[in-house]
């Protein structure tokens, strides 16, 4: 059986990781060491970013509805606890959009809330 030389596919996967790595600073566009660290590298980042970018726009959410619910007389905590035993089953992203697009639609909102409340 003929002897099999690895020199394709290793050309085959340095390329891969330069071209992931196109663009970056210094050597570590050019240089496969260097490139496969930054690769590597910024695979980590572009991971935890997915999962901080999910946790900042509910930040962004609950600070919208809470500034929201303040200008109609309640707080965030007391306004999704009415919301809760109200039986509506609207989401924060949805509740914002709200907010900020139909004022009168939240205020309704809000008295439902209130009312179940009472």
């Amino acid at each position: 059986m003929a002897r099999v030389k690895g020199a394709m596919m290793t050309r085959k996967r340095r390329n891969k990781t330069l071209k992931l790595a196109k663009g970056y600073w210094g050597s570590k566009s050019k240089h496969f060491k260097m490139a496969k660290q930054a690769v590597m590298k910024s695979g980590n980042y572009a991971y935890i970013g997915r999962k901080q970018k999910k946790r900042e726009f509910r930040q962004l959410w609950i600070a919208r509805i809470s500034a929201a619910a303040k200008m109609n007389g309640i707080n965030y905590s007391t306004l999704m606890n009415g919301l809760k035993k109200a039986g509506v089953t609207l989401n924060r992203k949805m509740l914002s959009e709200i907010a900020i697009s139909d004022p009168a639609g939240f205020t309704a909102i809000v008295e439902k809330a209130k009312a179940a409340l009472n």
